[in-house]
């Protein structure tokens, strides 16, 4: 994938804790959980974590906007394969809706798997991060 231009792959973020989130434009609890994405990118970025997005969104032009409209600061990428808002990409994970949600640990292994809305800024959802932030 490109992030910022350059390409990417998740095994770049080999070291870090990721919250892989599949999501969409089109999608209202994607929408909705934009902003509690956006406040966990800011609460995990300084001990190594990151929110990466991956977008099942067909226009780039309506990607765009979505981004810059929510003032999204996690890196995202829109999977220009997506064809009638399925994203190859997240189906090869075994995603089968979105929002849909793995959180990798720093070995890569996936941790936990969240299917549908979740307020990822919560105080139960903050726990587990500093939980799993603490362990190296």
């Amino acid at each position: 994938m490109q992030l910022s231009g350059r390409p990417s792959h998740l095994s770049d973020f080999r070291g870090k804790v990721v919250v892989l989130n599949f999501w969409g434009t089109w999608c209202p609890p994607c929408i909705e959980e934009t902003p509690a994405l956006n406040r966990l990118q800011k609460y995990i970025a300084a001990r190594n974590g990151v929110v990466l997005g991956v977008a099942a969104d067909e226009d780039p032009a309506i990607y765009e906007t979505f981004l810059r409209e929510h003032a999204v600061i996690f890196p995202t990428y829109r999977d220009p394969a997506t064809k009638d808002n399925h994203s190859p990409i997240a189906q090869s994970y075994g995603t089968v809706m979105i929002p849909e949600t793995y959180i990798i640990d720093r070995q890569g292994k996936i941790a936990r798997k969240i299917i549908g809305f979740q307020e990822w800024d919560s105080p139960e959802m903050l726990a587990y991060f500093d939980s799993i932030l603490g362990k190296s």
